[in-house]
């Protein structure tokens, strides 16, 4: 690898079939135009292609790359498939390693080894297929948030204050996986930490409009009155805490590259991180390029950092 990364083609994968492939149709295009925009040969692949049927195999071995930017969300972009192809491709990539990428994809797996380390987070059940509401409510008290185990962007997550929205929310999660987290619900702020090349950026303070009981998908995503708290409100000593814990958490699960990890406070001051993000959106809402925004780096040159990150990380290799 003696050429540089001006010298080389970057192809940028994105679509994908998860149910976060409407999300990564967004953020791919606007990473080709980025990379571009910056003098980059870049080539873009709808992996599976627009009617799901193509073979991705067949598809990454027919584009002439040298590195690939993974700008696929949930799915195989995030629980470490595409990863482990392009290593069998021989081609580096943006992001985390396949183990990482599957450890921080599965949030039943995640708590337990944050437990087991004191990495704080919020108490949680979790089950396989069929959840019992009664099991639940002896060991956690309503409110609690019912999210499927391996998805992100906030799809199938509920919040129950009842039996019958308990119910509900089993239901709704098992249409996206047989793994199911019942999590104590946390009655606090949200804040969200973007890392890129392992340094920390400032914490973005999330507030849904009063429509929203959640920073759901559609607070991501469509709705134009969530608000994005940048400072994040915190005096500089409870930042400085929680960009640390971020990285903790971040690093914990093995990741490198970039990421974005979420947490929240409850009212005692407590920070509790509630997931690690590897391949986190990079729409016109989302959060990383907001937050690299706010220290002076453009839509643009944060693409590029992140594919010359990944170029240097394999020439060292």
């Amino acid at each position: 690898m003696s050429k540089s990364l001006k010298e080389s083609v970057i192809a940028v994968v994105y679509g994908g079939r998860s149910a976060e492939r409407d999300v990564s149709l967004s953020s791919g295009p606007l990473v080709v135009e980025g990379l571009r925009s910056k003098g980059h040969q870049v080539v873009g692949v709808d992996l599976y292609g627009p009617d799901g049927d193509l073979d991705p195999v067949a598809q990454l071995q027919s584009v002439s790359f040298d590195l690939a930017f993974i700008a696929l969300h949930g799915g195989e972009g995030e629980d470490g498939r595409v990863q482990a192809l392009l290593e069998m491709l021989e081609k580096p990539y943006t992001g985390s390693s396949p183990l990482a990428c599957g450890l921080a994809m599965d949030k039943v797996l995640t708590k337990r080894f944050w437990k087991g380390i004191g990495i704080p987070t919020p108490a949680y059940m979790s089950f396989v297929g069929t959840a019992d509401a009664e099991t639940i409510e002896a060991e956690l008290a309503y409110p609690m948030i019912i999210k499927p185990s391996r998805e992100g962007s906030t799809i199938g997550i509920n919040k129950a204050t009842s039996r019958s929205e308990l119910d509900e929310a089993l239901s709704k999660a098992l249409e996206y996986d047989s793994d199911i987290l019942v999590e104590a619900f946390v009655d606090g702020p949200e804040y969200t930490v973007t890392i890129i090349d392992d340094a920390a950026y400032p914490a973005i303070g999330l507030k849904a409009s009063p429509d929203h009981t959640l920073y759901d998908y559609e607070a991501k995503y469509i709705a134009d009155d969530t608000e994005y708290l940048l400072p994040c409100g915190l005096n500089e000593d409870d930042e400085n805490e929680l960009q640390m814990l971020a990285l903790d958490a971040y690093r914990s699960l093995g990741c490198s590259g970039w990421g974005r990890v979420d947490v929240m406070r409850d009212n005692d001051g407590v920070f509790w991180v509630l997931e690690v993000n590897t391949a986190p959106g990079m729409t016109s809402h989302s959060l990383v390029p907001m937050a690299a925004n706010h220290v002076g780096i453009d839509y643009n040159s944060l693409v590029e950092k992140i594919a010359q990150a990944a170029w240097d990380t394999a020439k060292r290799a």
